[in-house]
């Protein structure tokens, strides 16, 4: 029986980006065009939370503007500057700068890139069994099962 090798340290960039650009369910995958994800956690077979190294080319967005359940996430700017969307507004970001998301507070949010600059960022988000994620601006609901999103249109009906 062999077993996989498991890299202890690793060039983040050298980390290739994850081969389907959106896990959500069309049309809102589309949307995720200019997006680049590199799983960095992964790769070293983290299983209680996740890393990703994102790149945003400009006019791209992190994701649909959204919030948790049980998942905390936290952002930390590495290159460009970034507008944080939330419930309270807009909040342009820049290099150092971070935000965190605690589960259960029910404020939405999301990077764009307003920019002509490339940005980079660091994602860092847990694994929690039972996570539900809402979007107030679309058609849209999650649910982490066994592991997987799942997602349906508010009403429950699942996306074709």
């Amino acid at each position: 029986m062999t077993h996989k090798i498991t890299p202890v340290v690793v060039t983040a960039l050298d980390v290739p980006p994850r081969t389907k650009p959106s896990l959500y369910p069309e049309p809102f995958a589309t949307m995720m065009l200019g997006r680049v994800k590199r799983q960095l956690g992964d790769v070293f077979g983290l299983k209680n939370f996740g890393v990703n190294l994102t790149r945003l080319e400009p006019g791209a967005v992190s994701a649909l503007r959204h919030a948790h359940t049980k998942q905390d996430e936290f952002i930390y700017v590495l290159e460009g500057h970034p507008t944080l969307h939330t419930d309270e507004g807009r909040q342009p970001l820049a290099p150092g700068t971070c935000a965190g998301f605690a589960a259960g507070t029910d404020n939405a949010h999301r990077l764009t890139n307003e920019t002509n600059e490339t940005v980079l960022f660091i994602e860092i988000g847990d694994r929690t069994a039972g996570d539900e994620a809402s979007y107030p601006d679309d058609d849209l609901k999650a649910e982490l099962i066994d592991g997987k999103w799942r997602f349906s249109h508010r009403d429950g009906t699942p996306y074709a």
